[in-house]
């Protein structure tokens, strides 16, 4: 089992959880035209969250993630909500190509931090997308490690700037970025310390 298995369960109770994705989801919808022609795809779907405040403006999504207790519990999810757009798929991007064709969309909150090979992860999402398909990265700013501890190795945030300058030359133009979220996180036992969280969203144009 890897880490999300074992948080799976609890993952939904956590009201921050579901702030987050409805600020996260209120910047999607705003920035980018969305209409039920597009399908989608979310990159570490996890319980499947934004992606139900998504599904009535799309097609359909796929949502893909490598926890396969998160993809149990989303699938449970999908089967009592009767929604027909959403699928899941076990499945672990970073490590294996994707031929479940061409997308309109690809979103992603809180995963990229994760991924190893930030530069690989982004040009298999200017594969995967459509010409004048949209990328939409939900994730930190720079922060000191204290948001998961030293025990996991992650990224600590991202440089906007940075992540900008990565996706154009990619071939992502139109790129826009802006804080839309706070977590306010219990670092120990008497700090609860803030972490901004980034949307930045991009077209491919090639």
């Amino acid at each position: 089992m890897n880490e999300f298995d074992i948080k799976a369960a609890e993952w939904d109770k956590n009201p921050m959880h579901w702030d987050r994705s409805a600020a996260i989801a209120k910047e999607i919808i705003a920035g980018i035209p969305l209409n039920k022609s597009f399908r989608a795809m979310e990159f570490g779907a996890g319980t499947g969250i934004l992606s139900f405040l998504l599904k009535d403006h799309l097609k359909e999504i796929l949502l893909l993630d490598n926890s396969s207790e998160m993809i149990r519990l989303t699938d449970g999810k999908i089967s009592a909500s009767g929604a027909k757009n959403l699928k899941t798929k076990f499945f672990d991007l970073e490590y294996s190509d994707l031929e479940d064709g061409k997308f309109d969309i690809i979103f992603t909150q809180m995963v990229l931090h994760h991924v190893s090979d930030i530069n690989g992860i982004l040009a298999k999402f200017h594969t995967l997308l459509n010409t004048g398909g949209y990328l939409a990265i939900a994730d930190l700013y720079p922060e000191d490690g204290s948001f998961h501890g030293p025990e996991t190795n992650v990224h600590m945030g991202f440089d906007t700037a940075e992540l900008a300058s990565l996706l154009q030359k990619l071939g992502f133009e139109d790129i826009t970025s802006k804080e839309c979220f706070t977590i306010n996180r219990m670092i120990s036992e008497n700090e609860i310390k803030p972490f901004q969280v980034f949307i930045m969203i991009g077209k491919r144009i090639d």
